[in-house]
């Protein structure tokens, strides 16, 4: 986790550090108080904090304060998936405690290892050469693979989820959700919504998904560019790998200015593959030839992910959001939406 990302904790999601302190000196073997606590910056959802104590630093992950939407905010669910992965070809942090007593610090929460890393917060990635950038996007490649290439069963996941019907059941939580935090109307959205349901793929296969995956996820090795750690698996679940590849390829086809995007970028020159290049990458690591209706699994998430930042939108109406930067990225559900339409348009809908 990049210590850039990390400051004072705020107001709003204050902890009592005694408490804390005293609880995971009686749940973890070795922890030994007093503890520092700081907030992380970056991330919209669950707060997050580092605590640091004489010995060793560790990641505390709450539920957020206030009212909250249905089934969001599952800190027991990325518990478990992460416990679970533990040992896998995907690298994740150490797991030491669950606790859903919100007597304790007022929400349920989870700690586990802090991982000393990077976190690339661009796209383009300014900070390195163009052979590191390349390296970066096949690690990333190669992670996101290996997990649709776990058998949850194996793991003791079979029961994380229903087989079948993800993206439906998708679109209709995140249908909800949108509605939920609606704060203005936006016709691209209103497409969206009408048009998407009734142009399911065929192919309804079923891995384990992460739900949230994309470079700023992802903690990279200081020395070398690779992943050595995922992060926020809140809404993890038994899904359509496509669905969950096609999330983190949108940047492919969105502007920087939209989210964090690509379009437009000489990437030749940066060294970064393009979307074609990728693709293949993928299909390579997991036994596909091509990705059928690819168009559509791209739009289906910018669906998606402008009714996350329209929830990003919604918290910060509510006074509930745990960034500073929540108001700046909940603007951006419109052109988000928008740039969803375009690739259904490029389907010809």
């Amino acid at each position: 986790m990049s210590t850039s990302a990390i400051g004072p904790v705020r107001d709003a999601h204050r902890i009592d550090e005694q408490a804390i302190a005293a609880y995971l000196a009686a749940t973890i073997p070795g922890f030994h108080g007093p503890i520092r606590v700081e907030q992380f910056t970056g991330g919209q959802s669950n707060p997050t904090y580092r605590l640091t104590t004489p010995e060793r630093r560790y990641v505390l992950r709450r539920k957020p304060p206030g009212k909250l939407l249905p089934s969001a905010h599952a800190v027991d669910r990325e518990y478990r998936v992460i416990r679970a992965l533990r040992g896998s070809d995907v690298p994740v942090p150490e797991t030491f405690c669950l606790c859903e007593d919100p007597g304790v610090i007022g929400t349920a929460f989870y700690v586990m290892a802090f991982v000393d890393g990077r976190i690339f917060w661009d796209g383009s990635l300014p900070e390195l050469d163009a052979a590191g950038r390349g390296a970066v996007y096949d690690s990333m490649n190669a992670t996101i693979a290996a997990l649709h290439r776990v058998d949850p069963a194996a793991l003791g996941l079979s029961d994380f989820g229903r087989a079948g019907g993800y993206v439906a059941r998708q679109i209709k939580r995140w249908t909800e959700q949108y509605r939920a935090s609606e704060t203005e109307r936006i016709e691209a959205m209103e497409r969206l919504i009408d048009w998407i349901p009734t142009h399911l793929p065929s192919d309804d296969a079923t891995a384990l998904v992460h739900g949230d995956f994309r470079l700023d996820n992802l903690v990279f090795d200081h020395r070398e560019p690779r992943v050595i750690a995922v992060l926020d698996w809140e809404i993890a679940t038994l899904g359509h790998p496509l669905a969950d590849f096609a999330y983190h390829l949108m940047i492919w086809r969105l502007a920087p200015g939209e989210f964090r995007g690509l379009a437009g970028l000489d990437l030749r020159s940066l060294g970064i593959p393009d979307e074609a290049a990728y693709v293949a990458a993928y299909c390579r690591r997991t036994g596909r030839t091509s990705i059928a209706q690819l168009d559509y699994y791209v739009a289906y998430n910018m669906f998606r992910m402008a009714a996350i930042l329209q929830g990003i939108m919604g918290r910060v109406r509510d006074g509930t959001a745990a960034s500073t930067e929540a108001a700046r990225l909940g603007a951006l559900a419109r052109p988000v939406a928008e740039a969803g339409w375009r690739q259904v348009e490029r389907i010809g809908g």
